[in-house]
């Protein structure tokens, strides 16, 4: 069983959005840090937690196919669009999300309050100051 951890961070002024991926197995982390194409923030956490979803498929293998993996997001409209498969101003983004979860065996999604998503919420915010300090 895998656990996987997204968050986005979006800088309204500057457009720039970033994403931290937690991923835990056997008591080991993985860590990464994205900069993101989206803009705005309720875009950026679909775009990141399909991010994750590819960088764990990348990382399992073949073994997707008999992998459970626990999702977790702070983003009510994540986790409120997966439970429905569906987004009115984000369906795309819901479908590519769907897509990058159907390797997996079974994806349970749990939606988290911002303090318990604390490691990828770091990742996100330090991804997001690195590209600001690049610009």
């Amino acid at each position: 069983m895998f656990s996987l951890y997204t968050d986005a961070a979006t800088q309204p002024q500057t457009g720039l959005s970033a994403g931290g991926i937690l991923i835990i197995h056997d008591h080991q982390q993985t860590q990464l840090k994205q900069l993101l194409t989206t803009t705005n923030n309720h875009a950026a956490e679909f775009e990141i937690a399909r991010l994750g979803f590819l960088k764990l498929a990348a990382l399992v293998g073949p073994a997707c196919a008999t992998t459970t993996v626990l999702f977790y997001t702070d983003s009510q409209i994540v986790n409120d669009s997966l439970t429905k498969h569906y987004a009115k101003h984000y369906q795309s983004l819901v479908d590519d999300l769907l897509a990058a979860q159907a390797p997996f065996q079974l994806v349970l999604t749990q939606w988290v309050p911002e303090k318990q998503n604390q490691g990828a919420h770091t990742l996100a915010n330090q991804a997001l100051h690195s590209a600001e300090d690049a610009k």
